[in-house]
């Protein structure tokens, strides 16, 4: 049992990880690169990537955090290190709540509009990218906080 234990533990934080890094990294290089290459490279770029992430990794790794911590949880409820799990866990469901209720959807927003003429693509990148931005700040620092209390719960109760 140690052992499987041990694993959903690995697991959890590797997936947590990974995501906060990626919601971190679209904060601070993908998002402000896609900004310096104008507004009709980045629709074109911004649907390419919307495109690309869907696949069975991503979805190992995005949705990972959740099972895997929500796993660890039930495996470790006797003792302490459950409550940093919890927290961690949900912190990380806000992270995944903003994806799904806010990202997502404007994702899908920028894809509908499909093919953007050169006079269009400003205003329709300026309507994505201003909530997609502000709202990507607050989903990283959610999975980051996530991944952080959890780093912070297994150094406290080491033993």
């Amino acid at each position: 049992m140690n052992q499987l234990r041990d694993g959903i533990l690995v697991l959890t934080v590797t997936t947590m990880g990974l995501s906060a890094g990626l919601l971190s990294a679209f904060a601070y290089a993908v998002m402000p690169g896609l900004n310096r290459a104008g507004a009709q490279v980045a629709v074109v770029a911004m649907a390419r990537i919307n495109a690309a992430i869907l696949n069975p990794v991503f979805a190992l790794i995005f949705f990972g955090g959740l099972v895997f911590g929500a796993l660890g949880i039930a495996m470790w409820w006797r003792e302490t290190l459950r409550w940093w799990l919890i927290v961690a866990v949900v912190l990380y469901v806000v992270a995944l709540v903003i994806t799904m209720g806010v990202n997502v959807p404007l994702n899908t927003r920028l894809d509908d509009a499909g093919s953007v003429s050169p006079a269009d693509a400003p205003t329709v990148w300026e309507d994505f990218v201003r909530p997609w931005v502000r709202w990507n700040i607050v989903r990283a620092f959610a999975a980051v906080a996530g991944f952080v209390v959890m780093l912070v719960g297994l150094v406290q109760t080491r033993g």
